[in-house]
This record gives structure tokens, sequence and C-alpha cells, in this order.
């Protein structure tokens, strides 16, 4: 019976976004731009913290500028080894994390994002860009991207996740939550009680986007939700034994109400993997190895309140990643087949 409703929801949303030459099918393809809706009704009434919910880790860097200036996350040393050409294009292969662009992402099933922002040296209309080591594109153009993608499909909702801010001063904060505002408009979700945040009562406010903003300006705003509302537990390990391990751990500690929790299932290089594997970058020395492996642990994994809610992961479509978590909701419709019997 699974494997029935597994089908029909699969044709409800539609199986390709756009089939390739060869006929095969691979994971930035797979189109679920519509799998939140297309979630059986008993679904729609459990809080959005007890459904499993795909995430992209540094989500917006599938583009960074390397002829911009060097990031104000980077230390001094870098900063100076960065007037070399050359050093920039290295940068470039680690500061990568997606291939996909915000609409991309969105089609495959990707809710919640991870966002670093800051303001750049030199820019006279002091707009705010994404940022990991180098320059990426504005957030105002994000924000349009996802904006569109959502006046499309009406009944998908999306987690923004502002967690990291750079040269930034009350003026910049304004400026970004101002940009926040004119691109989602009533589409924003006030915080309230996470419990109360179901797909039905969002529905019914047509309300789709849930901005969290870890700075004390989130106090100014009733659109604004706390990051304490949402914690992301981060390994910082090469070590996918380690890794595994970890979220084992934090999501054994998960507070059972009051919170989303992120699953940060992403490997982090140091100093030395950086050095070894230099030219490769991210995606060659690291990703492409470990990532079926990190996959496996979320196959393992269920949806619930002390169970894994959003899951993120460098790459999203190197692996079926998002359809993976996407189908962990399953579970939770045997669970209510097997409360019945």
């Amino acid at each position: 019976m699974l494997a029935v409703r597994k089908v029909r929801r699969k044709l409800r949303m539609g199986t390709i976004c756009s089939p390739n030459p060869s006929g095969t099918k691979t994971s930035s393809e797979v189109c679920n731009a519509d799998w939140m809706a297309s979630l059986p009704a008993h679904l729609h009434n459990v809080p959005l913290s007890n459904l499993a919910i795909p995430g992209s880790h540094d989500s917006f860097s599938y583009w960074v500028d390397e002829k911009s200036p060097v990031g104000p996350d980077q230390t001094p040393a870098i900063k100076r080894l960065a007037r070399i050409s050359l050093v920039k294009k290295l940068m470039k292969k680690w500061s990568v994390t997606q291939n996909l662009t915000f609409r991309e992402q969105l089609e495959a099933g990707i809710r919640y994002f991870d966002l670093r922002v800051s303001s750049k040296p030199g820019d006279a209309d002091q707009e705010i860009y994404f940022i990991h080591g180098l320059f990426g594109i504005k957030v105002w153009d994000g924000l349009m991207e996802i904006d569109s993608f959502l006046t499309q499909h009406p009944q998908e909702i999306v987690f923004l996740d502002f967690n990291h801010f750079y040269a930034m001063d009350e003026a910049h904060h304004k400026r970004l939550i101002l940009r926040i505002q004119e691109a989602f408009g009533n589409k924003l979700c006030s915080a309230c009680s996470v419990e109360s945040m179901t797909l039905q009562a969002l529905w019914e406010k047509k309300c789709q986007v849930l901005i969290f903003y870890h700075c004390p300006f989130y106090k100014q705003y009733p659109f604004l939700w706390p990051g304490k509302k949402i914690p992301a537990p981060w390994a910082n390990t090469t070590s996918v034994r380690k890794l595994i391990l970890f979220l084992e751990t934090t999501l054994s500690e998960r507070a059972p109400r009051g919170s989303f929790h992120v699953s940060q299932a992403i490997l982090t290089p140091r100093v030395k993997t950086i050095a070894r594997g230099l030219v490769g970058g991210l995606k060659n020395t690291l990703v492409h190895r470990n990532l079926p492996a990190i996959l496996d642990w979320v196959k393992t994994q269920k949806p619930g309140a002390m169970g894994v809610n959003i899951i993120t992961s460098d790459f999203v479509d190197l692996v079926d990643f998002a359809t993976t978590v996407i189908e962990l909701n399953d579970l939770l419709q045997e669970d209510r087949a097997l409360a019945k019997c």
C-alpha cells in the first residue's frame, strides 16, 4: 500500500522537470516542485517541526565572483594571499557548495536555505550580497527568484535562515529587512508557536515564508523569527563516522517542543584537507566520495518530535537527496496505518 501511495504522489507532482536525451533520470531533473501540496491530508495538520524537510548548505554558493574582493568572513592572511589571481580561482573551488540555482533547488524539493550575507567594500548603493569566502549574487536577486517560485506554487513553504552577517551595521540590517519585506509581503509568516506551524495553518493564512534572523534586530519585526528557534548544530569534521555519530547524538538531545531542528549532514574541510586537495576543490575532494554514505544515513532516519526535521547537504543534486528526505514522511503514513490496525 505504501508503494502505491508513493507512485500516486509522484504522478501528482510530476516526476521529471526536463528529461535529458539519454532517457536516464538525474537528481537535478527530479521535480518535487509541489511536494508539500502533494502530501496526504493527515499530514497537513502535523507541525512542520515533525516533518522531514530537505535543505541545502550555503544555499546561495552556486555562483561566486572571483573578480570581487575577498569577503570579510576571511582572515587577513587569506586576504593578502588573494592578491594573487590564482588564489581566488582556487578559493572559488572551495567556496562553491551547490550546483543548482535557488529556482532549481526549489524545483528539486529543497525548502530550507542556509544564508550568509555581507555588505561589499566600495559598493555605493549599499546593497547586501550573499557570501562564502567570495561574494555571490545580490540578496535582492535571490529573494526575487524565490518569490517567483512561491507565487507559482502557492502551497509550498520555505525556511530562509539568515545565520551569518558580515560588515553590517544598523543601516545595512534595516536595508536587508526592508528588502525581505518588499520581496515577500503578505507571504511572510509572523513568529509564533512552532507547534502551530502546520501546512494547513499556513495555507489558510496564505503565508509561505519563515525568516530566521540570527541577530537582535529580529525583536523589532514580527515576521522575523529568532535564530534560537532553528538550532543547527555543526559537526565540523572531515570524517563521515564522526559526522554520523554527531548527528545521532544531537538528534537524541533535540528539544521535543518549541523549535525546529537542522541536521547538517555536511563535512567541513580543514586547512590540511584544502592543502592536499587544493586543485580538486570541495566537491571532488570531500563530497563525491562521502555523499553516498551520508545518504545511507538519511535513509535510516525517521521524522517526528524526536526524529529528523530539516536535513541539509552540500551539492544536493549529486545524489537523490531531496527525494530521499521527502520520502521519509511516508514513515509517518505507515505509523498512521498501523495505529488503525
